[in-house]
């Protein structure tokens, strides 16, 4: 994926195949799990990649692919955390010079995390962490926040996400 062009491309086409993976399959549990697969093993440069779901003003560790992880993580804390308060795609070219940065793996050195919004609450994030400086850019923001909406869409929410304490 260097290029520009050549990264829209490649998005478009795992979106693609984000799309054909789950047709037919609205299990929440199910298409998450199958979402970090997909990314893990498809966007170079991961050493983590996975979701953290909101628990009241916490978010608990999710599906995800990679080493082990923090378990919690408190609404406004870390990059997480920031991007659940904020509901804003944080894009972290290096996570030591990130205030307060929560380091769950001292390999990681850069992180992309985007909003999970259904009906207009963040219900988590999802998190990707490299460890490489500056591996993530805006259209790697723009490529999963697509395949997000893909996820979104494909999915039956009602009630799993929405149940007591979330």
């Amino acid at each position: 994926m260097s290029s520009a062009q050549r990264k829209r491309e490649a998005y478009g086409l795992l979106n693609r195949q984000w799309q054909a993976l789950i047709a037919g399959e609205r299990d929440p549990l199910a298409n998450l799990a199958q979402f970090c697969a997909l990314v893990f093993q498809s966007v170079p440069g991961l050493n983590w990649a996975g979701f953290y779901l909101r628990q009241d003003k916490t978010l608990v560790l999710g599906p995800f692919q990679g080493r082990v992880a923090c378990t919690r993580i408190d609404i406004g804390r870390g990059v997480c955390g920031t991007c659940a308060a904020t509901m804003q795609v944080q894009i972290v070219p290096d996570v030591h010079a990130f205030p307060g940065h929560i380091a769950c793996d001292s390999a990681s050195n850069s992180e992309l995390v985007l909003p999970l919004v259904i009906d207009g609450r963040v219900v988590g994030v999802l998190d990707l962490d490299s460890p490489l400086h500056g591996r993530f850019d805006a259209q790697d923001a723009q490529g999963l926040a697509a395949m997000l909406q893909t996820l979104i869409q494909g999915t039956r929410w009602q009630p799993w996400i929405f149940g007591a304490g979330r």
